[in-house]
């Protein structure tokens, strides 16, 4: 970033920073901002800033919240849980608007080869909170080796608790061609398949 004076190629790093942001998409960004307003410059900052200060983990499912607990854990029905590993899973399973249970937030799977293990993600606290009123437990982990090495552990944990443990169902996406799935996905598909 030789090209550019100190306080640009100092923003264009910060944004360069951000999961997913190339040099060239930093630059843009960068640029974009000075483009703007001194009041839209601030109104950015202090939404970051503000984001930072009043969001939080909720005590009890472990997403995102600026209120504790969260609207989620106050409102839905706790009889069913649905384990994710990040806050943004939750969102996604919002989206479709059809879920009324509550959620818990592992911040992560396991991963022995990264290190990660039962200690290292809120396994703990999905153990605490499987009282008598908790009738099924639904594990939405992903589709990889660690999701499913995290989900086969929750449903042993939940075994002796006699609560019902399911997994989202997995295989072929709704408007893909069979020739072109992978080896995994379709013995997924197999597996899962329903009857009509």
């Amino acid at each position: 970033m030789a090209n550019y004076i100190e306080p640009i190629a100092r923003l264009i790093n910060e944004f360069s920073k951000l999961p997913g942001v190339g040099n060239k998409t930093a630059q843009r960004y960068a640029l974009n901002v000075l483009k703007m307003s001194n009041e839209q410059a601030r109104q950015f900052a202090e939404a970051i800033v503000d984001a930072k200060e009043q969001v939080k983990f909720c005590s009890v499912c472990g997403n995102f919240t600026d209120s504790d607990p969260c609207t989620y854990c106050r409102t839905k029905n706790p009889a069913q849980i649905c384990v994710v590993q990040e806050p943004k899973d939750v969102l996604a399973i919002e989206r479709i608007g059809e879920y009324k249970g509550v959620y818990h937030v592992l911040h992560g799977v396991l991963n022995p080869m990264q290190g990660v293990g039962v200690n290292d993600i809120r396994l703990k606290e999905l153990v605490q909170r499987l009282n008598g009123q908790v009738k099924e437990v639904i594990v939405a982990t992903d589709a990889t080796v660690e999701g499913e090495a995290t989900a086969m552990y929750i449903a042993k944990l939940c075994k002796p608790l006699e609560i019902k443990v399911t997994r989202l169902a997995q295989g072929i996406s709704i408007g893909s061609e069979l020739q072109y799935a992978d080896e995994v996905t379709l013995s997924m598909a197999l597996r899962n398949r329903r009857e009509l």
